[in-house]
């Protein structure tokens, strides 16, 4: 009795051995979801995209806790020349379209680009205006402290274009190298006015908003796209498409609404 029933246990053992190999055979890794693996993707987003990318990035680890994702902010721009340079992105957002077509032109990421949120520029002054800033027109005052952005940043191109279609011509005090070093300025008191997202205001107590007219303003187009792999940085390409999926999808717009952008 006991030489046969060794016999079985073997027997089965066996089976389910071949029965998870044949399993294995009908799949590919390439095919596994992103969910069952323990996998990071790298997201280089515009620094506007601070706070609604930072809920998306809850929202998406809470749907899919096996993937971890983890986010640097900085100038579209300062993204896309790490990216050059082949800092480990799977995920690029930039705050204009004409960056993230540079960058699929240079073969930095993938095409076609994807627009996923829109947004306004207004002037950021300071809590109360103590400077009774009413519109552009009043930004070339030589007494006002007024920063802006680096037009080498879609934020300082933005702000060029609003100021030519207004006729106004700003000499500001600092260019900085995105739009939340200028909303902090204002903040701070360290300027009395800046161009910024209409969104950014919405998450600083110590900023208001002046509204720029709709037929001086412009419409900010994000685009979203998937950072090219290569052998320095292989990525994972479903779990990045999976993320890219989530922004672009019912959970991504509503956060993004949320947050004041608009969408197209």
């Amino acid at each position: 009795m006991t030489p046969r029933l060794g016999r079985l246990v073997i027997s089965l053992a066996g089976c389910t051995a071949v029965v998870a190999a044949l399993s294995a055979c009908g799949r590919s890794d390439s095919d596994a979801d992103p969910v069952s693996l323990n996998v990071t993707v790298n997201v280089f987003a515009a620094s506007s995209l601070t706070e609604a990318f930072a809920r998306i990035e809850a929202a998406y680890e809470s749907e899919y806790p096996a993937t971890d994702v983890v986010i640097n902010f900085a100038g579209s721009s300062a993204l896309a020349a790490q990216i050059r340079e082949g800092a480990p992105a799977d995920v690029f957002a930039s705050a204009d379209l004409a960056t993230l077509e540079a960058a699929i032109a240079v073969g930095d990421v993938a095409g076609p680009p994807q627009v996923f949120a829109t947004n306004t520029l207004a002037i950021a002054v300071e809590l109360g205006n103590p400077k009774n800033i009413r519109n552009l027109s009043d930004l070339a005052t030589p007494e006002l402290i007024v920063v802006l952005a680096d037009t080498t940043v879609p934020a300082g191109k933005y702000a060029a274009e609003v100021l030519a279609v207004a006729g106004v011509s700003v000499t500001p005090a600092s260019l900085e190298q995105n739009v939340r070093a200028v909303l902090s300025k204002v903040a701070l008191g360290e300027a009395d006015a800046g161009i910024v997202y209409r969104t950014d205001l919405a998450s600083e107590s110590n900023a208001q908003a002046v509204d720029i007219p709709t037929d001086q303003n412009v419409v900010a187009e994000y685009a979203i796209g998937s950072v090219t792999s290569s052998d320095d940085r292989p990525g994972d390409a479903a779990a990045t498409a999976k993320f890219i999926d989530f922004v672009l999808g019912p959970a991504g717009r509503s956060t993004l609404e949320a947050a004041g952008f608009g969408l197209p």
